[in-house]
């Protein structure tokens, strides 16, 4: 499919087939604009019927597609504003958390955590409800602070957490359906380093028996498997040093992991792949920004030639959500390439899939055989259709939207909301037709 690029206020055209970071999607958008100033936002959406912004193009589905226009915000990438009195960051609504991370960092900063990849762009990440591990950690979006849009008439809002309270809630997870975010503005904390482990081949029986201790033994974790038998791959473990830190022996592991082999030299999390891609492991302390994703900002970590899903279960059914999903290893193993299991802390974001609920995150990196992933998934959805597990709003699923509408209690006040900011529905597309509808 043909496209029009138009980049700035008065540039030419080109043509291009614009995909997903994955490649197993295709955006049918009739034009890509690359505004530079918030003046040229505000005037393309005025001017427009149907618009959409495209962030680093890291999601599986349609979330962020228009049959109209597209807006990159790849020239607005600016750290606008860092205030140590209020301990915040604001920054343009293209930035991604790399670039953010070191600026922050070599002002003495940090986020409070980070995704899997940095690669990622922050407004797209908070949009949805992309989270990073740990289980004091709650997902990305709940740094925001307050949050700068462009509404359907072109106008500015700015809505405060300390000012705006339940609208705020509403509008910082909103799938894009409020308008075109163009400022953000973060809770930042003094640096910190993080000590990298890994460990190996750990029976999936003591993993279950020890599952609180294991996952609340750092300040992030990540549990690697392939369900392939009864032992998970991998264990990653991100702790924040203490100034009496030394070495491996200083910190006491959770009796899952005592006879756990401690990896003997830097991993991927998919065997058999190079690690040089990864983040430095074996205990070596660094800055935040280089531990806490599992993937280096200079080096892309693939070719996106996967698929992923990603589902959020309750804590407290965390163990019989493993056993529902290692029910079905047979079917799931031959598609996979990796599984992680982290931890999310509760938040109050309305459309939040962590919404007043601490969740374990049980995520799949699939083969990109969409056929046969989508065939799957209505499988593993219905194993874990029990304990309510809200799929990632960026991620391949297959859950039907009244089944979603369940999920949210406060749906229906989000729907009035994306009402009063856009009644004639310019940022609406087809995913938020199905998933969210229309107020009343």
């Amino acid at each position: 499919m043909e496209r029009t690029t138009v980049t700035g206020a008065t540039a030419g055209t080109a043509h291009e087939v614009l995909t997903n970071w994955a490649g197993n999607y295709t955006y049918r958008a009739a034009r890509l604009h690359h505004p530079a100033t918030v003046d040229e936002i505000r005037a393309l959406v005025a001017g427009a019927a149907r618009v959409k912004v495209l962030g680093s193009r890291h999601s599986f589905n349609a979330v962020a597609d228009t049959t109209g226009d597209l807006l990159s915000l790849e020239h607005m990438d600016r750290v606008l504003d860092i205030d140590g009195e209020r301990q915040t960051v604001t920054v343009e609504g293209g930035i991604r958390y790399g670039t953010l991370a070191r600026a922050l960092s070599d002002a003495g900063y940090a986020l409070h955590n980070l995704a899997s990849l940095p690669h990622i762009s922050v407004a797209g990440a908070c949009a949805t409800g992309t989270h990073g591990s740990g289980d004091g950690n709650a997902n990305l979006a709940t740094a925001v602070a307050a949050i700068e849009f462009v509404t359907a008439t072109g106008d500015l809002v700015t809505l405060a957490r300390e000012r705006d309270g339940d609208t705020f809630r509403g509008a910082v997870v909103a799938l894009g359906g409020l308008g075109v975010v163009t400022r953000l503005t973060l809770d930042v904390h003094p640096a910190y380093d993080i000590v990298q482990h890994v460990y190996e081949d750990v029976p999936l029986a003591d993993l279950e028996g020890g599952l609180d201790d294991v996952l609340g033994s750092a300040y992030s974790v990540s549990v690697f498997t392939r369900w392939t038998g009864p032992r998970v791959d991998q264990i990653w473990l991100k702790r924040r040093p203490t100034p009496e830190w030394s070495g491996y022996g200083d910190w006491s592991l959770p009796t899952a992991l005592r006879g756990a082999t401690p990896a003997s030299d830097h991993r991927h999390p998919i065997l058999g792949i190079s690690p040089v891609h990864c983040t430095a492991q074996l205990g070596v302390a660094g800055p935040w920004h280089d531990r806490l994703p599992h993937f280096r900002l200079d080096y892309t970590p693939s070719s996106g030639a996967e698929l992923q899903t990603d589902y959020l279960v309750p804590r407290e059914h965390a163990r019989a959500a493993l056993r529902a999903v290692d029910a079905l290893r047979e079917r799931i193993a031959p598609l996979l390439l990796v599984s992680e299991l982290r931890t999310v802390a509760a938040d109050d974001l309305w459309m939040s899939p962590c919404y007043r609920r601490d969740c374990l995150s049980i995520h799949f990196t699939w083969k990109p055989d969409g056929a046969a992933v989508r065939a799957l998934l209505p499988t593993i959805e219905a194993a874990l259709a029990p304990f309510r597990a809200r799929p990632h709003w960026g991620k391949l699923f297959t859950v039907a939207p009244a089944r979603i509408a369940g999920f949210y209690e406060r749906l229906p006040d989000f729907r009035d909301l994306l009402a009063a900011y856009d009644p004639a529905g310019k940022f609406r597309n087809a995913f938020l037709d199905r998933y969210i509808g229309r107020a009343a």
